[in-house]
C-alpha cells in the first residue's frame, strides 16, 4: 500500500497546479449551485413579492434553459484556449451575480439566474473535469475525483460565507461581493495556476484508454452505448434532487423531524467525500465502464431503506448509502466519456451529457411533486425510484460492449 500511494503521488505531482485549478473551479461553481442560491431565496421573494411557486418557477426555467445551453456551449472547451474559456466562464458568472444584485424587477431574475446556473453550476465543473480528464490517462479516475472534491468543500464553507455576507451587506451587497470575488480573486488565481502548465485543448499527451477512439458528438448520438450509460449517470442527481427538494414530505411520511434530518445529514456528506476518494483509484484499476453497473447499488439500497425501513436510524442509513452513489457519480461523469470515446471532442460529448444531467435535475422535483400530489406515498415514490435505478444499472451493462471507433470530421 505505501508503494502504491507513493506511485500515485509521483503520477499526480507533475500536474498539481492543474489539479488545484480544477478544485478551484469546482469550488467556485458553488456560486451557481442550488444549495447556495437557495440561501437567498427568502430575501429575493420578499424583494419582488414572489411566492414560493413563483420563485421556484423562475429558478426551474433558468435551470432548464441552462441545461439546453450546456449541450451547445460545452464544446467551447474543445475550440478555445483554456485560459480564454475560463475567463469567459468566470466573467459570465460574475455578470449574473451583478445582474441579480442590481435587478430592478422580477423579470431580471431569469437572465441573472441563467448566467449563474450555466456558468457556475454548469461550465465551471465542465471545464475542470474535462481538462483533467484530457491531461491524465493512467490516473484519470483519481484526478477527476480529486478536482470534484471542490464541491463538498464549497458545500461546507459557502453557506456560512453567504450568511455572513447577507448579515453584513444585505442580499444585494452579498451578490456584488460574490461578483468581485470571482473576478478579483478567483479569475487571477485560476489563470496563475494554469501558467506554466501545458494545458491541453482538444488533445492531451498520451491519452486514450483501451480501444477508445476520436468520436465526435454526432457519432456518439448514434451509438447505443451512450444511451445505455446515460441513465445510470443521471440516476443519482435525478433521485437525490427530487428527494431533497421534497424532504419535508419525506420527513413527515417517515416520522422524522427536520431537526433530526439536519443532525444526521453529515452521513450524506461524509459518504459523498469517501466515495469520491475511493472511486478514483477504483476507476483507474478497473475502468469506468466496469464500475458503471455496480455503483448504483448503494442508491438502490438507500431507496429500499426509505421505502421499507422504520425508526430514526433509517434516516442516517438512507443518507449514507445515497451519498456513496452520488460521490462515485461525480468521478464516473468525468472518467467514463474519455474511456468510451477518446478526448478529441471530449468537451462537446461531456457537455451533452452534463446538459442532460442539468435537465434531469430541473424536471425531477416537478415530477416527484406531481406524483405525491396525485396520491403516491413517499414509500411508493421511493420504490418507483428504486425500480428506475435498478433498470438503469442493468441497462448500463450494454455500455461495456466494444465497438470500433468511427472516422471523425474535425468538427465533431
Amino acid at each position: 500500500m505505501p508503494g502504491r500511494f507513493r506511485n500515485l503521488v509521483l503520477d499526480l505531482q507533475p500536474h498539481v497546479r492543474l489539479l488545484a485549478f480544477g478544485v478551484l473551479l469546482v469550488g467556485l461553481s458553488g456560486s451557481g449551485q442550488s444549495f447556495f442560491i437557495s440561501l437567498f431565496g427568502g430575501e429575493i421573494r420578499a424583494a419582488f413579492g414572489l411566492s414560493n411557486a413563483g420563485f421556484g418557477g423562475v429558478y426551474a426555467l433558468a435551470t432548464l434553459i441552462s441545461g439546453l445551453l450546456l449541450i451547445f456551449l460545452g464544446r467551447g472547451v474543445d475550440r478555445l484556449a483554456l485560459p480564454l474559456f475560463t475567463t469567459l466562464v468566470l466573467a459570465g458568472a460574475a455578470g449574473g451575480a451583478v445582474l441579480l444584485a442590481s435587478a430592478p424587477a422580477a423579470w431580471v431574475l431569469l437572465p441573472a439566474l441563467l448566467l449563474l446556473r450555466v456558468c457556475g453550476q454548469g461550465l465551471m465543473v465542465h471545464v475542470a473535469q474535462t481538462t483533467v480528464a484530457r491531461r491524465f490517462d493512467r490516473r484519470r479516475g483519481t484526478a477527476v475525483s480529486v478536482v470534484t472534491l471542490g464541491l463538498p468543500l464549497a458545500e461546507a464553507v459557502l453557506p456560512s460565507v453567504a450568511v455572513l455576507l447577507i448579515a453584513g451587506l444585505g442580499w444585494r451587497g452579498a451578490w456584488l461581493a460574490i461578483a468581485a470575488a470571482l473576478l478579483l480573486l478567483g479569475l487571477p488565481l485560476a489563470l496563475a495556476l494554469l501558467r506554466g502548465e501545458a494545458v491541453p485543448r482538444s488533445r492531451a499527451e498520451g491519452t486514450g484508454t483501451g480501444n477508445a477512439g476520436d468520436w465526435g458528438r454526432r457519432a456518439v448520438l448514434r451509438d447505443a452505448r451512450f444511451y445505455a450509460a446515460l441513465p445510470a449517470l443521471l440516476a443519482p442527481p435525478f433521485v437525490i434532487t427530487a428527494l431533497f427538494i421534497h424532504q419535508v414530505a419525506v420527513a413527515e411520511a417517515k416520522g422524522w423531524t427536520l431537526g433530526w434530518l439536519a443532525a444526521v445529514f453529515p452521513a450524506f456528506a461524509v459518504s459523498h467525500v469517501l466515495a469520491l476518494l475511493l472511486s478514483g483509484p477504483l476507476v483507474d484499476r478497473l475502468g469506468a465502464v466496469r464500475l458503471l453497473p455496480v455503483y448504483l447499488l448503494p442508491l438502490a439500497l438507500a431507496l429500499l431503506v426509505l421505502a421499507l425501513g422504520g425508526g430514526q436510524l433509517a434516516a442516517p442509513l438512507y443518507l449514507g448509502l445515497a451519498g456513496l452513489s452520488v460521490g462515485a457519480a461525480g468521478t464516473l461523469m468525468g472518467a467514463l466519456w474519455p474511456e468510451l470515446y477518446g478526448v478529441t471532442h471530449l468537451g462537446a460529448i461531456r457537455g451533452l451529457a452534463h446538459g442532460c444531467m442539468v435537465l434531469s435535475t430541473a424536471v425531477a422535483p416537478a415530477l416527484a411533486g406531481l406524483l405525491l400530489d396525485v396520491g403516491l406515498s413517499v414509500p411508493g415514490l421511493a420504490l418507483a425510484m428504486a425500480g428506475f435505478v435498478v433498470a438503469a444499472s442493468l441497462g448500463s451493462l450494454r455500455a461495456g460492449r466494444s465497438r470500433a471507433a468511427p472516422i471523425q470530421s474535425s468538427t465533431g
